[in-house]
């Protein structure tokens, strides 16, 4: 004979739980735009320095809104991290596979294509948290 057991909420706090998994995502984002920023300014070919001081990185929904390292005011599940540069020769830099005496060409790609399993690991540990 099956038993059938009741459970009855009496305070709903999906709301809550909901907004702490995003805010626990947004924090995982924004570590990876640091940890990115971090790699990039590492490979950056340096001559005066202006470049490498340039690169930054910011969060953007799908509608192309948000901002940098102040906390977002994006939805995180449709957030992107974007990592560059302003610096007018920014792309010759980076795309021209050029000698360099510091640095490498593919900065930007590099800081993201070739750690993409510790940006897993940083956004798993933030929604752990």
């Amino acid at each position: 004979m099956a038993t059938t057991n009741t459970i009855w909420i009496k305070s709903d706090k999906s709301k809550e739980v909901i907004k702490a998994m995003q805010q626990q995502l947004q924090n995982g984002l924004l570590a990876c735009g640091t940890i990115a920023e971090g790699y990039a300014k590492e490979d950056c070919p340096v001559d005066t320095g202006r470049l490498r001081n340039s690169i930054n990185w910011a969060i953007k929904d799908k509608s192309g809104q948000g901002e940098g390292r102040d906390t977002p005011n994006v939805n995180p599940e449709e957030a992107t991290v974007y990592v560059g540069t302003n610096v007018e020769y920014a792309p010759v830099q980076e795309l021209k596979d050029m000698k360099h005496k510091t640095g490498k060409a593919h900065f930007l790609r590099d800081s993201v294509t070739n750690h993409t399993e510790e940006y897993e690991k940083t956004i798993e540990a933030a929604l752990k948290t």
